[in-house]
């Protein structure tokens, strides 16, 4: 009888993972590991989902949030590489799978869904020789707003960061492979926390002695650096940018960081 573990990430497509197999009699078993910078309302979503699905979450943490690790590796995540993901996710309950489960008879599932089919082998490669499934990128297809309808079917509340526009449900808004559009609406949204990211990148910034920056600036056909305090300043003085920028959260995605740190 197989282990089917699933990584769940507090995000819809995870909880939709685990449903399928709940509904096909399977037991998931449910790992969730921890940032230490979630929204407070994922806490609540993880709640809901040990109540339907009738099943406890394994909740782990290894302890720091990203911006503690950026200093402790003296790099600052971006779209090429994430240390935080790296570490406190995919490191950290590989090792947890690894001591706990046999990949004899054991099945990882992760939660990309068939718009990001394209992910999936590097997926397979990085958790091998662990089987791994991805359910929703087979039929039946679930678009996003399928997935968030299905959830209030089952009686549970819509995270607080979907009903806000943002594209996920992870680190509360704040993602370093998310891109303009996503920082935007954190300012706008929660502009408290978005000044809070904002600091810490500044002084990130003093410890690594280099100005590097999550963002990049295309306007103009240049590829330039741009720091959320410099990304607020201009919205605040009404400057555009490409809003329709919003990046992607991978947390269980390797990427060149894996490759240049194994």
């Amino acid at each position: 009888m197989s282990d089917h573990i699933v990584m769940l990430s507090g995000g819809i497509g995870s909880y939709m993972v685990a449903r399928r197999l709940h509904r096909q009699g399977k037991k998931p078993i449910l790992l969730f590991a921890d940032t230490k910078m979630e929204d407070e309302d994922l806490y609540r979503f993880l709640d809901d989902i040990e109540r339907v699905l009738d099943t406890e979450i394994i909740r782990l943490a290894e302890g720091r949030d990203p911006w503690q690790v950026f200093k402790d590796v003296k790099f600052l995540g971006n779209t090429k590489g994430d240390p935080c993901s790296r570490i406190l996710k995919r490191q950290f309950l590989r090792k947890h799978i690894d001591d706990h489960h046999d990949p004899e008879n054991s099945i990882i599932y992760i939660g990309i869904d068939w718009t990001e089919i394209h992910r999936l082998a590097g997926v397979e490669r990085y958790w091998s020789p662990w089987r791994v499934e991805a359910p929703l990128t087979s039929p039946p297809y679930l678009t996003k707003n399928k997935m968030l309808r299905l959830l209030e079917h089952d009686g549970i509340e819509i995270p607080r960061l979907y009903k806000m526009g943002f594209p996920h449900n992870n680190c509360g808004g704040f993602c370093i492979k998310a891109g303009i559009a996503n920082f935007a609406l954190l300012w706008k949204a929660m502009p408290e926390r978005y000044r809070y990211h904002e600091d810490m990148e500044a002084s990130l910034q003093s410890v690594i002695a280099k100005p590097h920056t999550i963002l990049r600036d295309r306007r103009d056909g240049q590829v330039k650096p741009l720091s959320l305090r410099q990304l607020r300043e201009d919205l605040e003085k009404g400057q555009s940018y490409d809003l329709l920028e919003w990046g992607g959260c991978a947390c269980f995605t390797p990427d060149e960081y894996d490759e240049n740190n194994p």
